[in-house]
């Protein structure tokens, strides 16, 4: 069955949702320009003296352990823990699960401690958080890309961690332990842009703040942010990653409902 995400593209723009990003110092001015661009209102808060404040005010809070270290993670537990309270969707980006074994103890440890709503990652980082060791270099997977691979993986990951589980990749697939599904938008010029695995684990957690059947948002918000990134190649193609970059942001804030709809490429498997 095919599905169009385009309205939940609209209602998040007409709420504006502030979403709170405790995320890797790599990619910040990436992220909250392209939540910015998008339609939905940024805010990076980091001290633990704050966070839990911060995200019982927002409507989503994004978790990403690119850049970790133990001030960081507490922060993180200290931020989930106070929107699980408040009701606050919780997305959590693993980055680099499987590297090493203190950044693969933390993402274990965030996901013992705090409710999510989504865990975003490549099907290394996943398989990681499951205990079927994938080869990771530095934060990046070195692992295969089929699809039916990915979704069996996204459902027993979603099974076993009792949260909706999103892998990215050639093909996405989003599971939710009932429905999986599919989302073949985007392009490979993403690959070479800093932080646009980041930035898509934010969207989606702007798509949650409307969208409480968080497998569908996940689903919306991979389809438009992958529309976005097929639009700024094919007005790029003659250049390099920095125009695509610079077109992308352009994209995200051009986008509307019949667009998306009209380019989605998202199927709903039961």
């Amino acid at each position: 069955m095919l599905v169009k995400p385009g309205s939940i593209l609209l209602e998040m723009r007409q709420a504006k949702p502030l979403v709170h990003n405790i995320t890797n110092v790599v990619v910040t001015n990436f992220t909250a320009n392209g939540l910015y661009a998008l339609g939905a209102s940024p805010v990076m808060a980091y001290a633990r003296e704050e966070v839990a404040d911060m995200a019982r005010i927002s409507q989503a809070l994004v978790l990403n352990i690119g850049t970790l270290d133990e001030t960081k993670v507490e922060a993180m537990l200290l931020a989930g823990k106070a929107a699980n309270e408040a009701g606050v969707p919780v997305i959590f980006d693993p980055v680099g699960a499987g590297a090493t074994s203190y950044r693969t103890d933390s993402a274990i440890k965030i996901i013992r401690e705090v409710k999510l709503s989504v865990i975003r990652g490549n099907a290394a980082e996943v398989s990681n958080l499951i205990g079927r060791r994938q080869t990771i270099k530095g934060v990046d997977a070195e692992t295969n890309d089929e699809e039916s691979e990915k979704i069996q993986l996204a459902r027993d990951a979603a099974a076993e961690l009792g949260t909706v589980v999103a892998i990215t990749g050639k093909t996405d697939v989003i599971a939710n332990g009932r429905e999986v599904y599919t989302v073949d938008n985007g392009d490979p010029m993403l690959t070479k842009v800093t932080g646009a695995g980041c930035l898509l684990t934010a969207v989606i957690g702007a798509f949650c703040a409307v969208e409480k059947d968080y497998a569908r948002a996940a689903a919306a918000a991979v389809s438009s942010y992958g529309i976005a990134a097929e639009l700024a190649a094919e007005a790029t193609k003659e250049k390099g990653p920095g125009s695509f970059q610079i077109e992308f942001l352009d994209k995200l804030s051009a986008l509307d409902e019949s667009t998306v709809n009209s380019k989605a490429k998202v199927i709903i498997h039961q």
